[in-house]
């Protein structure tokens, strides 16, 4: 029988937000894949965790997730972590859960700290609806891709940054989204946490002085549906009142219709279209 894969989040920060949940099961499985495993030695050694740890890193994540896959259906009970927080959102905890399920391999996931999550409801952003861009693209031109998809997101987005690229992606943040109200959220549940809710030029301006310590995220306003609506109206203003109703006659819809749709195009009320048509 096959064992399970147990995706186990572990503290972005604070040792205090280990659950129990994830001590035990650390402690029961067979093997412990890990990001990083002289980095997990020391959380392994804080709880008295003995299970053996392989190596499971970006740079391995294909050859080395069909390998486990392969322990797992031997019958192994494997856990997966990161360095911090919940495997799978963007690291190669991703490729082994997709490995696990097109081998029939159960995958069960153990809740604990997610930094995204944590910068996004103490961000003071709307939080009903966001999405989640983790590290924008190296590579120029799907970078410039991505920040052109999120000039037009209506969500609020969740970005991470290195401290030392912090400078370069505010300014092209500032460049293609313009001034959006942006909480700057830094070091989360460790001593020097922080939530800064500015302005992506305040934010700018500050580090353009301020050498960034940390690793921060991101939690970014998104584009207001009024905004939207502004921008299509505008759209319009190089044509006149009488020119946009023609074009709506020319089309042999009849001019009742037309004003009413030019009024919703503009923005404006229909005797204010009436008027104009006289």
């Amino acid at each position: 029988m096959a064992g399970t894969l147990y995706l186990i989040a572990t503290p972005i920060g604070n040792l205090e937000d280990m659950t129990y949940r994830a001590v035990r099961l650390l402690g029961e499985v067979d093997l412990i894949a890990a990001e990083d495993t002289r980095n997990s030695i020391k959380l392994l050694n804080h709880f008295d965790i003995k299970t053996p740890m392989t190596s499971y890193h970006e740079h391995n994540k294909y050859e080395k997730a069909q390998v486990l896959v392969g322990k797992l259906l031997e019958g192994m009970n494997i856990a997966v972590i990161t360095d911090a927080g919940t495997p799978g959102i963007s690291d190669p905890g991703e490729e082994i859960t997709k490995q696990c399920y097109e081998a029939g391999i159960k995958v069960v996931p153990v809740p604990g700290a997610c930094a995204a999550v944590n910068a996004l409801i103490a961000s003071g952003q709307a939080t009903r609806r966001f999405a989640f861009e983790a590290f924008l693209p190296m590579d120029k031109k799907e970078r410039q891709a991505v920040l052109a998809e999120l000039a037009r997101e209506t969500r609020t987005m969740v970005v991470y940054e290195a401290p030392h690229r912090l400078k370069k992606t505010l300014q092209e943040l500032l460049g293609v989204l313009g001034n959006r109200s942006v909480t700057v959220c830094r070091e989360i549940t460790k001593k020097h946490e922080t939530f800064w809710k500015t302005t992506l030029q305040e934010a700018s301006d500050f580090y353009a002085q301020e050498e960034p310590k940390g690793e921060c995220i991101l939690v970014i306003e998104g584009l207001s549906r009024e905004a939207i609506e502004k921008e299509a109206q505008q759209k319009w203003e190089a044509m006149s009142i009488e020119e946009h109703l023609q074009m709506y006659l020319d089309q042999g819809i009849d001019k009742k219709e037309a004003m009413k749709l030019v009024a919703k195009d503009r923005g404006i009320s229909k005797r204010d279209v009436y008027a104009a048509s006289i």
